[in-house]
């Protein structure tokens, strides 16, 4: 059966997190590529790091720190000479991140059953990006993991989805272009979409995901009729 509600990954799955490569080639110009590679795998490392460490002499930091600390440690390897305003527009150009191409479309598609991003990212990050890009009216709200103040693949962050939408594990339909994520929460017990934009390997450490797309349009076929 076809879920009854679908919750998405944000960043990498609805908004292009290498977007930023285009304002990071302009001011660094032949490192745009790497900068926002490094910052991206960085940024991921640094939450599960977070996670594993959280103590009360050691609180677990926001996305947002956590995204700025990345910053700082791809463009400190890359030895880059960026100053204080460079790093400021890159931090602001994370807050302006484009969807990808059709993603309204296909959350339009998929009413009247819910949609929900879960995510990492903050609220105060999320709320004003999901706006901004035209996404906000497609979508019925937003979750975040600083509510159980632990980062994915947490099983207490797909909790929150269970918990928010009031139906089993398995009727709700998880998109993310993350495998981590996808393993995560098809651990979990949700059905799992991955979003494969680049054809790499299915992670080998925990349950494959249900359904292997090459995009976020693929969706659509699987659960409409």
């Amino acid at each position: 059966m076809p879920p009854v509600a679908f919750v998405f990954d944000a960043y990498g799955t609805l908004f292009d997190v290498h977007s930023v490569a285009a304002l990071a080639e302009q001011l660094a110009p032949g490192n745009g590529a790497a900068l926002s590679r490094l910052w991206r795998t960085k940024q991921l490392e640094y939450t599960w790091l977070q996670s594993l460490m959280a103590t009360s002499r050691f609180p677990r930091e926001d996305f947002a720190a956590l995204t700025a600390h990345a910053l700082d440690y791809a463009i400190s390897a890359l030895i880059l000479p960026l100053d204080g305003e460079a790093r400021l527009q890159l931090l602001d150009a994370y807050q302006r991140l484009a969807p990808f191409p059709g993603t309204r479309d296909v959350l339009a598609a998929l009413a009247p059953r819910p949609r929900w991003i879960l995510s990492n990212g903050t609220r105060a990050m999320l709320e004003p990006l999901a706006r901004s890009t035209g996404l906000e009216d497609v979508l019925d709200g937003i979750i975040s993991v600083d509510e159980v103040d632990i980062y994915k693949p947490s099983p207490r962050v797909y909790q929150l989805a269970v918990d928010r939408l009031g139906v089993p594990p398995a009727t709700i339909g998880f998109v993310s272009s993350n495998g981590w994520d996808a393993a995560g929460a098809n651990a979990f017990g949700f059905t799992t979409f991955w979003i494969n934009r680049d054809g790499v390997p299915t992670e080998r450490h925990a349950p494959g995901p249900d359904f292997v797309l090459g995009s976020l349009r693929e969706l659509l076929p699987l659960v409409t009729s």
